[in-house]
């Protein structure tokens, strides 16, 4: 078959155009926890649709600690953290001259869940928590009789996210009382996705993750309900728990770290990040996590269009902490 001058041209310049479209493609690299993806991603896809393809979001999933790990080595514009930077990942971006600027965009209540079938530990202490997470248990505490006489002789078995994973240094912070503290027999993963598969394939089985994770999942696994002590209520997680400040002490802010030089020097991050904390209030209820007050994200937006740098965290989790009085704090560098 042959084809006229005319038609083999113009296919040539259409080629061209959708080459030199492609090359004038802006793009924002974005990676860390997977707690914050799900909002993040939502976000990502509404300021796609409304560039109209002139500027791609591409969203990855390597954990919080994973997370700053390529930020800190200047691979990212923005790394999503379910908890706050520590003062290791400090120091590593401070030798790369890499400055950031943290934003909390939502609150997670971290989501301790069973088996459906599991009918014993629809309600849990904190410290019946601690006794099965804890160093000390690894190897010894693994059947439910051996965390309370209320329990069964069960065989206990375990999953929580992995090492990389702020959700897991935050729960460890939290239950525990130490971050990066716990037993390490347990089946570690930083796909929430496995945990839910995990869980709900064995009536002994009990794991944690992000609520969103959990409203996705209600039909495969169930919510355990947190008392602080004894003499406490029973807090199930929800958008109400949290708002009130009852769910704890598993309720906590999450972030993105934006790159101030990627914010200075790339348009479009910084149009990103006004997007986002512009929407964050909607999407991240769409999601399944907890918006924050208006106040929060007015003065998130100060902060970045001010380019504050640091952490308002001294390098360590601060549990129960507002969110208010985290933006209104002095920035750590």
């Amino acid at each position: 078959m042959k084809f006229s001058k005319s038609v083999l041209l113009g296919a040539l310049a259409l080629v061209g155009a959708v080459g030199a479209a492609q090359a004038q493609q802006k793009i924002v690299t974005i990676d860390g926890s997977s707690t914050v993806y799900p909002v993040t991603e939502a976000v990502a896809e509404e300021y796609q649709k409304m560039k109209k393809g002139t500027v791609k979001v591409t969203v990855g999933i390597s954990g919080t600690g994973g997370g700053f790990k390529k930020f800190c080595r200047g691979e990212t514009d923005i790394s999503g953290a379910s908890r706050p930077i520590l003062k290791s990942e400090m120091e590593v971006c401070r030798q790369a001259g890499i400055e950031y600027i943290e934003l909390p965009v939502a609150y997670d209540a971290i989501t301790v869940v069973i088996n459906p079938k599991n009918t014993w530990a629809e309600e849990m202490t904190v410290a019946e928590l601690k006794k099965m997470w804890e160093p000390s248990a690894q190897g010894v505490v693994d059947n439910w009789k051996k965390v309370s006489e209320r329990f069964p002789d069960h065989p206990l078995k375990l999953a929580g996210p992995g090492a990389d994973s702020g959700t897991f240094d935050y729960f460890t912070e939290a239950i525990v009382g130490k971050s990066k503290s716990s037993r390490g027999d347990f089946m570690a993963s930083e796909d929430d996705n496995v945990i839910v598969q995990f869980v709900s394939r064995d009536v002994g089985a009990l794991g944690f993750f992000g609520m969103a994770y959990y409203m996705e999942n209600k039909d495969k696994v169930k919510a355990v309900k947190i008392k602080k002590d004894e003499n406490s209520p029973a807090i199930a997680p929800s958008v109400e728990t949290v708002n009130n400040g009852s769910y704890q002490p598993l309720s906590r802010p999450v972030f993105i770290y934006v790159s101030a030089k990627a914010a200075q020097e790339k348009p479009e991050v910084r149009e990103f990040v006004e997007f986002y904390l512009q929407h964050a209030a909607k999407l991240s209820r769409e999601v399944g996590y907890v918006d924050l007050p208006s106040q929060a994200y007015e003065l998130a937006m100060e902060n970045f269009k001010a380019m504050r740098t640091g952490t308002a965290f001294g390098g360590v989790p601060d549990v129960g902490l507002k969110v208010e009085e985290l933006l209104q704090r002095e920035k750590h560098l």
